[in-house]
């Protein structure tokens, strides 16, 4: 039984630290050309869109990880109608949650 248990253990801290080598992959071929490598928006299209600084404490506290999910699965438009950001593309909902949970580490 303790056998098990350990393997059922040692199964499920692999399959995080994939989920979160997955989030990092996935942020990096979706989200860095706007955000940057380390979500700091100080690219050259992170600054024409004026980015925020996903570093920035008080920025990660401006928004909700529903709210992040959100604008990751459905994209980002302004009252206007403009779109601010588009939609990640080819990933699943747990993959979104991912996402959202790596940007929370890049807070400083």
């Amino acid at each position: 039984m303790k056998k098990t248990l350990l393997v059922m253990g040692i199964l499920i801290a692999g399959l995080a630290s994939l989920s979160a080598a997955d989030a990092k992959a996935n942020f990096e071929t979706q989200c860095a050309k706007c955000h940057g490598a380390e979500g700091k928006g100080d690219t050259k299209m992170g600054q024409k869109l004026s980015i925020k600084d996903l570093t920035d404490a008080k920025v990660q506290a401006s928004f909700k990880d529903e709210e992040a999910f959100k604008d990751l699965k459905e994209g980002k438009k302004d009252k206007d109608g403009k779109v601010l950001m588009k939609a990640v593309e080819g990933l699943s909902d747990d993959e979104i949650k991912a996402l959202v949970a790596y940007v929370r580490t890049l807070k400083k």
